[in-house]
Formats: structure tokens, C-alpha cells, sequence
């Protein structure tokens, strides 16, 4: 054994030595030593002799990692960056074209008679009620001036910018319409037993204005984005029915019955030409045919209007006395009427004059001659306005210029009807010459949407 323990010394090189398991001791020295396990304090089940298990800290959720994207498919992004930046481009230099030079025309024409007629309507009442007979033409006068240039103002916009501001209008005016509901209510203001206006004793403006606009851009920022789904009842129908009804449900608690009307009829034209199905439309005028038989003839709503509408003869002298006095109006004008200004009617006979009945003091004092070029005028920027909507470079245009002309048509048409008794007797006004400081300037803001969208149409196809 000693012999061999020799040898194997003699056959190791002097300077090698048997290796070591345990590390030199500068490196035991700044080893790092792991900390000791964090311990939750001892719960009540370790006091008692019960198992605890060592407390682990929470760990944050980690977020899901996005997978790359693939060479196709960072192409395809790009390229539909770049072909949305050409589109807002081509847009732009769309829209420095010209407007639309016979509508704008017509507008002119309209907004002039109407103020001259309101004149005329108005100084009687003006002077016994304010001391003044230029009050309310003044007041309109001011009003005409700014909404010719807000009109102009909204014409030179890109109208495609009108997508974002839908949605907060439409909040804005739904938030007025319940505001004006709430029971004493300092800033509403009630006239004629209806609460259809917000404001101070200097200045008012009526909400269902608002919302009608807001309504008519909304759906046609909404509807323009559905093109196949539109026949389904899911995207086409239902979300369209309850904000139609919801709106025309707070604007007809007012009471305002006229403007819920109009509300409808627009919202039902614009949903009609996005392209739902004709069956729906049969189905929603047999409901409101029912809604408004239910609302009139079962609970009651205005009823003395609609038994004095048949018979406004029957008192003429209390319920039946506005329209009466309004067929007197129309009848004393015969073919040519008695001439500018001459009105007899507006001397205090005829209710609200300068206001909802101003056409049956046209009738008075231009005649049915006068009366008839006055309609031929509201017919000609009505189909006007259907001609650019069916010209319009996209369905976004195409619905606003709808939804705007769809307006005016039904409120011309009302007007003239409860005037002429064809309609029952109801507060709407006339577009363009009843007195009215809203009114008035939001029309003409929307006459500037059609001349914006104007600006962009399609070239007409020649041959």
C-alpha cells in the first residue's frame, strides 16, 4: 500500500493540487444569500395550533402580449392609412367648390318676402303691446342677419366634419328636453299652457329646435355607416325607433304635437331612403295612426280642437274663435287681396298675426295670386333640395340634405294646413317668415348644411 501511494505521487505533477468542492474565500464572501420567505402575520388558525400556508405576494396580472404584425398585414394598414388621408384630401379640395346658386337664391327670396311680410303683420300688434311697431321686425331683423351668416359660415365647411359633432348634439338636446320637463323649473318658461321654452325674460329659445337638427344628423351619421344591415330589424330599425321615440315622447309632453310630427317624419324619411324594409314603413304609419287616434280621440288630448276643427262655427266666439277668424282672413283677400299692408284681419281680430297665422294675412293682402307664388317658391327649394340630396358625393350628405328637406316640406305643409283649416288648429310656425328668433336661425343654419353639402356634389351626367 505504501508502495503504491509513492508511485501515484511520483506520476502527479507538483503543481496541480486535488481540486476543491468549497469556493475560494473571496467568493464565499460575496456570494449573494437569497432572502428568507416573507411570512404573513400568524393567522388564528396557527395560534390555535392550526396550518398556515406562507404568504405569497399578489402578482400583478400580466397583459396579454399583442402578437407582431405579419408583413401583409402592416402593408394592408398602411395602405388604409394612406388611402383614408387621399379620401380627407379629396374631400377638402371637394369641398372649395361652388354652391348651389339656385337654392341659395331661393333661400334669399323666401328670408326677404317673409321679413317684409312680418312686418306688415306685426306693426298693429307691436304698437299696441310694446308702444313700438318695429319691435318685432327688429328683433326678426337681427336675427335674419345672423343667420344668413351663420349660414354662409356652416356653407364653407367641409361638411364631413358634422360626423363628430352628431353624437354630442344629440346628448345636448336630449339634456335640455328633460331639463325643460322638471316641475318648477326656473328657466322654463310657459306660454299658452305649454312649457316649450328655456330662458331669461330677455332671451328664450325653444329645445325641440335643437333636437331636430340633432336628429336629423345623428341618423344620418349612423345610418350612412349601415349599408346591408339596415334591412335587419337589430341595426336597421330598433335603435332608430326607440331614439325617435324617446325624442317625440319629450318634445309631445311639452305639449308640442307638431314638433314630435316632425320629429317622426324625419327620422321615418331618412331611415326609409338608408334603406329598411317597406313593410316596417306600412307597419309605423298604421302605429301612429293608432298612436295619434289613441291620444285624441281615447284619453282626450286637445279634443275641443279637433270637435271646433269640424265646426269652428259652432263658437265661434271662444273655442272656435282663431280659426274662424283665420277663414275670414283668407276669404277677404279673393283673387288679388287688398294690397300690401292693408290688412284689416291683423287690427286685433286674428290671433298670433306675426306668428303661426302670418300666411292668412299673405292671403288678405296678396291675394290667392300672391299666396299661390309663395307656395310655388317653398315647392321649388323643396324639390331643389331633393335634387342635391340625390347628387350628393356620399349617403352621409345625401341623408343630411333628406332629413333637412323633409323638415321644411312637413312644416310648410302643416302650417298651411292649420291655417286653411285642413289640419287641426296647432302651434307650428311658418320656415322663413313666422317670428321667431330659433327658429329662424337654426333654419337658415341648415339651408348652410345643404349649401356645404352643395359644394361637393357629383357632375351631373350630361345627355
Amino acid at each position: 500500500m505504501a508502495g503504491y501511494n509513492d508511485s501515484t505521487a511520483r506520476r502527479r505533477p507538483p503543481n496541480q493540487r486535488k481540486p476543491s468542492r468549497k469556493p475560494p474565500p473571496q467568493q464565499r464572501k460575496t456570494a449573494h444569500k437569497p432572502p428568507p420567505p416573507q411570512r404573513r402575520p400568524p393567522s388564528k388558525s396557527s395560534v390555535h395550533g392550526g396550518y398556515a400556508p406562507p404568504y405569497a405576494p399578489p402578482r400583478k396580472p400580466s397583459k396579454p402580449r399583442r402578437r407582431p404584425l405579419t408583413r401583409e398585414e402592416a402593408l394592408a394598414r398602411q395602405e388604409r392609412r394612406q388611402h383614408r388621408l387621399l379620401l380627407e384630401e379629396e374631400s377638402r379640395e371637394r369641398a372649395k367648390g361652388p354652391i348651389d346658386l339656385p337654392f341659395c337664391l331661393l333661400v334669399f327670396l323666401l328670408t326677404a318676402i317673409g321679413l317684409v311680410m312680418m312686418l306688415s303683420a306685426s306693426f298693429p300688434s307691436a304698437y299696441y303691446e310694446e308702444q313700438n311697431p318695429l319691435y318685432y321686425f327688429k328683433r326678426q331683423a337681427v336675427f335674419v342677419v345672423m343667420g344668413i351668416a351663420g349660414m354662409f359660415f356652416i356653407g364653407k365647411i367641409n361638411y364631413q366634419r358634422f360626423r363628430g359633432a352628431a353624437k354630442p348634439l344629440l346628448y345636448v338636446s336630449l339634456v335640455m328636453l328633460v331639463f325643460l320637463l322638471i316641475p318648477h323649473n326656473p328657466l322654463a318658461v310657459t306660454i299658452n299652457n305649454a312649457t316649450r321654452w328655456l330662458g331669461t325674460p330677455g332671451f328664450r329659445f325653444q329645445p325641440s329646435e335643437v333636437a331636430k337638427a340633432a336628429i336629423v344628423v345623428y341618423f344620418a351619421d349612423s345610418i350612412s355607416m349601415k349599408k346591408d344591415k339596415m334591412h335587419t330589424f337589430r341595426f336597421g330599425i330598433l335603435p332608430y325607433a326607440v331614439m325617435l321615440i324617446a325624442t317625440a315622447g319629450l318634445v309631445g309632453m311639452e305639449p308640442h304635437l307638431s314638433g314630435a310630427l316632425l320629429i317622426l317624419g324625419a327620422g321615418a324619411a331618412m331611415m326609409l331612403v338608408g334603406g329598411i324594409n317597406w313593410a316596417w314603413v306600412i307597419g309605423a304609419l298604421g302605429a301612429a295612426g293608432g298612436m295619434v287616434y289613441f291620444v285624441l280621440f281615447v284619453i282626450g288630448y286637445n279634443t275641443s280642437r279637433i270637435e271646433y276643427w269640424r265646426n269652428p262655427w259652432a263658437d265661434a266666439q271662444d273655442k272656435g274663435y282663431q280659426l274662424s277668424q283665420s277663414l275670414i282672413t283668407i276669404g277677404s283677400g279673393g283673387l288679388l287681396g287688398v294690397g300690401l299692408g292693408k290688412s284689416r284681419q291683423k287690427f286685433m281680430y286674428l290671433p298670433e298675426e306675426h306668428n303661426d297665422f302670418i300666411f292668412a294675412i299673405i292671403c288678405e293682402e296678396l291675394g290667392l295670386i300672391g299666396a299661390a307664388i309663395i307656395m310655388l317658391l317653398f315647392a321649388a327649394l323643396i324639390l331643389r333640395g331633393y335634387w342635391i340630396a340625390l347628387h350628393a358625393y356620399d349617403r352621409f350628405g345625401s341623408l343630411m340634405v333628406v332629413g333637412i328637406t323633409t323638415l321644411v316640406a312637413m312644416q310648410t305643409f302643416l302650417n298651411i294646413g292649420v291655417v286653411s283649416g285642413l289640419l287641426p288648429t296647432t302651434g307650428i310656425s311658418l320656415p322663413f317668415f313666422s317670428y321667431g328668433g330659433t327658429a329662424l336661425t337654426i333654419q337658415l343654419a341648415e339651408m348652410g348644411i345643404i349649401l356645404s353639402v352643395s359644394r361637393q356634389m357629383k357632375p351631373p351626367k350630361s345627355g
